[in-house]
C-alpha cells in the first residue's frame, strides 16, 4: 500500500508493503533541500538529527552544515535512504512542522503587529552571528543580530536584514610554538552555504552600485532565509571592480579605516538601495550599532532630490530611524579623520550639496570643531528618533557619554532609553537539553487549585513545545519538586558536564596534532568530571580581563589540587588580530595550562566559534564574567547558560546588575565600583576568590547522604524562573516593536 499525502500530512504506509512510490521519495528529497536552505534547523533538533544520521563524519567535518551534507550525500544515495520507511516518516514530519511553521497564520506579530507586514523594519547590522557553518561575525553584536532575526521570525514580524558577505568571514584560531595566537582565513563557498543569489525576473543577478571616493563599486547580494524573514549580504565579488574594492567584503572588520569606511559605506549606502530596489519600504531603519549609520546619507539624498530642504528632509530621516548602541567602550564607537570622510564621500556630499563643515558637522558633536573626527555614532544620534542602549546600567552611562550633544538637557533626560539584550532560546539549547524539556513540556501533570477544587492538566503535544519554551509559565514550574526532582537536575548536570569534558578531550587532542595509542589515554583523563567546572568563553578584549581570576594564582592552585573538594577550568575565546594585548592574556593562559601547577586542571579550547560557545554553555557548572565596570554594555554569554543549570557568578555589569537577586547565582562585589583602575581590579580579585570560596565552592559540595547538592539545585532552580524567559530575544524583540517598531 503506497503512503497517501493529505493536506494535514502524510498517512504512514501499510506495514505489508513500505515502498514508497518514487513521486513521493521525489518529493521529499526536494523537501529536504528546501529545509537546507532556510536556517530554520539550526535551531530545531530533530531537523538536525536527520542531516547528521545522513553522514555523521561529514555533520562533524563540514561544521554541522545541512547544504554541505546534501553535497556530500549523492542524491542516488539519498533516495535509496528514503526507502527506509521510519527515517522518511521522520523527514516528512520535520517537514510538514516546517511548513507550519512557515505558514502558521496565528502568530505574535500577525496579532500585534500587521502593518510590519507591508513596511517592515530594516534592521541593519556589520555582522549577523546565525551558526557556526556561517562564521560571519566577530562576537557578541553578530550574534545577538543573529538571535534578534532568529525571534523576529519565530513571533513573525515583517522584517529584513541588510549586511556583508565576507567570503573569508572571521578567521580561524591557532598558535604557534610560542602559545601566541595566529590567524589564517579560508574561503566560504555560497555553493555549500545555506545562501541562495539575490536575482531578476529575467533570472540574472541584481547589481547594484555605491560611489566611493572616485570611483563606483558594484556589488550583487545573497540572500539568507532566516525562518520567515530574508536576511541580505552584500558582495562586492564583481569582475567589473577594481581588486581593493572587489576584497572590500572578503573578512569581517578587516583592514584599516579606509577599508572600514568603505565597508560601512557598502552597508549603509548600498544596504538602503538594495531594500529599495526589492521593492522593500521599511516603516523603519533600525542601526545596529553605528556601522550602518551611513544609511541617513542615503535618506537624506532620496527626500533632497524629491525637492525636500535639508532641515526637513533631516526630520523626515530622523522620523524613519532608530539605533541601537552596544558599546560604553570608547574605540568601540567608529571614529574617520575630516580628511578620509572628504576622500571616502566626496560625491555623497556633492549629491547634498552641504557645505564641508555643515556635512561633517553630521558627524561631531561640536560642529565648530574642524578638528573633531566624525563619529558614526553621533551621526546616528542625531539622525534617529529614538535610541537606545542594551541594558539599564547601559543606558545610563551611554546617557552620560553622550551628554554634551544635547546641551542644556539634565543628564537623566538625555534620549537614550534601554533595551537589555538576550537570547534565542531555542538556538542555544544543547540537543539533550531539548529533548530533556520537550519530554517535560509533553508529560501530563496535575494541578490543584488552592482551595482544592480546581485541577488541570500541563498536557502539551510534543510539536507544539517549541511554543511554550519562552513562556514564563513553563520554567516557573522548574520551582516545583513534583514537576522536576532535584534527582533529575542532577543527572542532566552530569550528563551535561560529561559531554563537555569529552568534547574538550577531543578537541585538545586535536590541537596538540598528537595522535599516539598512549596519547589518547593521556587525554581520557585529562579534566574530572565529578569536579566543579567553571567555564569563561568570550573575546579577549582587555576589559573583559580573562586572567583576573589567575591573580590569586597560589590560591588557585590550592583549590584544583583539593581532592575533596576540586576545581577545574575551562577557557576559549579569540583576540582581535590587531589586539596585542588581549593575545598576550591568551598566551598567559595556556601558559599557565601546560607548565604551571594548574597542569590538567586549566585547558584552553581554541577556535572558539558558536558551537565551542554551545558546548561550554551547557556543560559547565559555573560562567564566570568578570569585566571592568561598567565597560560590559550587556553580555549574552552568561544567558545562554540558565536554561542548562549552568549558574552564573559576574560582576554586577551588563545584564547580570538586572538578573541577580541574590538567590540565583553569584556576584562578584557589589553594586559599584571603584574610579581607579588599579584598584578596582585589586578589589575585584579579591572579591572574586571570596565568592568562589566562600559561597560557590562551600554550596557545590554540600551533599545530602545521597550526594545531591540540594542547596546548589535550589539554585538551579531559580536560575531557570528568575532568568531564562526574561532573557530571551523573544521578549526583547516584543519590547523592541512595542516601544520602537510601531508608529506612534
Amino acid at each position: 500500500m503506497r503512503a497517501v499525502k493529505t493536506i494535514r500530512g502524510w498517512c504512514l504506509p501499510s506495514m505489508q508493503n513500505s515502498t514508497i512510490a518514487p513521486s513521493e521519495v521525489t518529493e521529499l528529497v526536494s523537501g529536504l533541500n528546501r529545509l537546507a536552505r532556510n536556517i530554520w534547523w539550526t535551531w530545531n533538533q530533530e531537523a538536525q538529527e536527520l542531516f547528521h544520521e545522513l553522514s555523521p563524519r561529514g555533520w562533524q567535518n563540514l561544521y554541522h552544515n545541512a547544504v554541505a551534507i546534501l553535497h556530500e550525500v549523492s542524491e542516488q544515495e539519498l533516495r535509496a535512504r528514503l526507502q527506509d520507511s521510519e527515517f522518511a516518516t521522520r523527514v516528512r514530519d520535520v517537514i510538514r512542522r516546517f511548513d507550519g511553521y512557515m505558514n502558521d497564520p496565528k502568530t505574535w506579530g500577525a496579532e500585534n503587529a500587521p502593518q510590519l507586514k507591508k513596511n517592515p523594519v530594516a534592521y541593519f547590522s556589520a555582522e549577523f552571528g546565525f551558526h557556526e557553518s556561517l562564521p560571519i561575525a566577530a562576537g557578541g553584536l553578530g550574534v545577538l543580530a543573529g538571535d534578534h532575526s532568529k525571534s523576529a521570525s519565530d513571533l513573525d514580524l515583517g522584517f529584513v536584514g541588510v549586511s556583508l558577505f565576507y567570503r573569508e568571514g572571521y578567521f580561524q584560531q591557532s598558535f604557534n610554538h610560542e602559545n601566541w595566537q595566529t590567524e589564517y582565513y579560508t574561503l566560504l563557498n555560497p555553493r555549500n552555504l545555506a545562501l541562495e543569489p539575490v536575482l531578476d525576473a529575467k533570472g540574472n543577478p541584481i547589481v547594484l552600485s555605491v560611489e566611493i571616493a572616485m570611483s563606483t563599486v558594484y556589488f550583487q547580494a545573497w540572500r539568507i532565509n532566516v525562518g520567515r524573514i530574508p536576511i541580505y549580504l552584500i558582495d562586492c565579488n564583481r569582475p567589473e571592480n577594481e581588486q581593493r574594492f572587489r576584497d572590500l567584503t572578503l573578512r569581517v572588520y578587516g583592514g584599516d579605516s579606509t577599508t572600514r569606511i568603505m565597508q560601512e559605506i557598502l552597508l549603509g549606502i548600498g544596504g538602503t538601495r538594495l531594500i529599495r530596489a526589492l521593492g522593500v519600504s521599511p516603516s523603519v531603519f533600525h542601526m545596529n550599532e553605528g556601522h550602518a549609520a551611513f544609511l541617513v546619507f542615503e535618506l537624506l539624498q532620496e527626500k533632497m532630490s524629491g525637492g525636500m530642504k535639508f532641515p526637513q528632509a533631516l526630520e523626515a530621516t530622523r522620523k524613519e530611524c532608530i539605533f541601537t548602541t552596544h558599546t560604553p567602550v570608547e574605540a568601540g564607537h567608529d571614529r574617520f579623520t575630516p580628511d578620509l570622510i572628504d576622500y571616502a564621500l566626496m560625491k555623497t556630499q556633492q549629491q547634498l550639496k552641504l557645505g564641508r563643515s555643515e556635512f561633517l558637522g553630521l558627524g561631531r558633536v561640536d560642529v565648530k570643531n574642524e578638528q573633531e573626527p566624525f563619529c558614526m555614532t553621533v551621526l546616528a544620534l542625531k539622525a534617529s528618533r529614538a535610541a537606545n542602549g542594551v541594558s539599564e546600567l547601559h543606558g545610563q552611562v551611554s546617557r552620560h557619554m553622550w551628554k554634551e550633544l544635547y546641551p542644556g538637557t539634565p543628564e537623566d533626560k538625555v534620549p537614550i532609553g534601554h533595551i537589555t539584550n538576550g537570547i534565542h532560546l531555542l538556538g542555544w539549547m544543547k540537543g539533550p537539553v531539548r529533548r530533556y524539556w520537550r519530554r517535560k513540556l509533553s508529560s501530563t501533570e496535575q494541578t490543584t487549585s488552592s482551595s482544592g477544587e480546581t485541577t488541570r492538566f500541563w498536557n502539551r503535544s510534543s510539536n507544539d513545545w517549541e511554543n511554550e519554551i519562552n513562556n514564563p509559565e513553563f520554567w516557573n514550574k522548574m520551582a516545583d519538586p513534583n514537576f522536576i526532582s532535584d534527582e533529575e537536575i542532577w543527572a542532566l548536570r552530569y550528563r551535561l558536564r560529561r559531554e563537555l569534558i569529552e568534547f574538550a578531550r577531543r578537541r585538545l587532542l586535536l590541537q596538540g596534532q598528537r595522535m599516539t595509542q598512549g596519547d589518547f589515554i593521556a587525554f581520557d583523563h585529562l579534566l574530572n568530571v565529578d569536579a566543579l567546572t567553571i567555564g569563561f568563553a568570550r573575546r579577549f578584549a582587555t576589559y573583559k580581563r580573562a586572567p583576573l581570576i589567575f591573580q590569586q594564582f597560589e590560591n588557585i592552585v590550592r583549590l584544583v589540587n583539593d581532592k575533596q573538594r576540586p576545581v577545574q577550568f575551562i577557557f576559549a575565546g579569540k583576540a582581535h588580530p590587531r589586539d596585542d594585548d588581549g593575545k598576550r592574556f591568551i598566551q598567559h593562559i595556556i601558559h599557565l595550562s601546560k607548565y604551571s601547577e594548574l597542569k590538567g586542571h586549566l585547558v584552553f579550547i581554541e577556535n572558539y566559534d558558536v558551537h565551542v560557545a554551545r558546548q561550554m554553555v551547557s556543560g559547565c557548572d559555573v560562567w564566570l564574567n568578570n569585566p571592568r565596570r561598567p565597560l560590559e554594555a550587556s553580555g549574552t554569554s552568561g544567558q545562554k547558560t540558565s536554561c542548562h543549570g549552568c549558574l552564573n557568578l559576574s560582576i554586577l555589569d551588563g545584564w547580570w546588575r538586572e538578573g541577580y537577586d541574590g538567590t540565583n547565582g553569584f556576584a562578584i562585589g557589589d553594586d559599584s565600583h571603584p574610579a581607579d583602575i588599579e584598584e578596582q581590579d585589586r578589589v575585584d580579585s579579591a572579591n572574586l576568590y571570596r565568592a568562589l570560596t566562600e559561597e560557590v565552592i562551600p554550596k557545590f559540595y554540600n551533599r545530602d547522604a545521597n550526594g545531591i547538592p540540594r542547596e546548589w539545585i535550589k539554585m538551579i532552580r531559580r536560575s531557570m524562573v528568575t532568568l531564562v524567559a526574561k532573557f530571551s530575544t523573544s521578549r526583547m524583540v516584543k519590547e523592541y516593536t512595542q516601544k520602537y517598531y510601531l508608529p506612534k
